[in-house]
């Protein structure tokens, strides 16, 4: 039966596995071992057969016009920096379409919602930190996901046993650690 544990901040349920208690946040099914093991096999030959179009669109996060004048546009205080937002969707578009009827973590989730959506307004101005650092967080984070989807989909034929941070990630990501 598994044990649940309610920290200040989050709800976990403890649930045995592999002899070992595996914790595992609410509102995300951890499943049987089997099951963890198809659905990682499943999320690495989708990435793999996605790899040119994950490149693709990772050389355009990566560009001049994305990542260098995007940054540079949040220190800058132009609302050029909103643009980051159109760039962040298209990544969780391309994230989603890895693992169709899969929920992404809801922490990222959230980080997304609240980095995208916005319109400029001369007022933010007053407010530039905070209206403006969510756009270019949302986009860092999406922009890591990206990155660790072709990395490893380069580096990896099967799923690892011994995980590295990047797989790992991207496994909590669809929820399948």
């Amino acid at each position: 039966m598994p044990e649940v544990v309610s920290p200040k901040t989050r709800s976990f349920i403890r649930t045995p596995f592999m002899g070992r208690k595996r914790v595992v946040r609410r509102g995300f099914t951890a499943g049987r071992p089997a099951d963890i093991e198809k659905g990682t096999g499943r999320l690495l030959a989708r990435i793999r057969g996605s790899l040119a179009a994950l490149r693709e669109l990772a050389e355009q996060c990566r560009g001049h016009w994305t990542y260098e004048d995007g940054v540079y546009r949040f220190y800058h205080k132009s609302c050029k920096v909103y643009y980051l937002q159109n760039v962040t969707l298209k990544i969780v578009d391309a994230l989603k379409g890895l693992a169709p009827g899969r929920e992404l973590d809801p922490d990222f989730m959230r980080i997304v919602s609240e980095g995208t959506g916005k319109s400029f307004s001369m007022s933010d101005n007053a407010q530039w930190l905070k209206k403006t650092r969510p756009i270019v967080e949302a986009y860092f984070h999406a922009f890591y996901f990206l990155d660790m989807a072709v990395r490893y989909g380069e580096r990896l034929k099967k799923p690892p046993q011994v995980l590295p941070s990047g797989w790992a990630a991207l496994l909590t990501l669809y929820g399948l650690r």
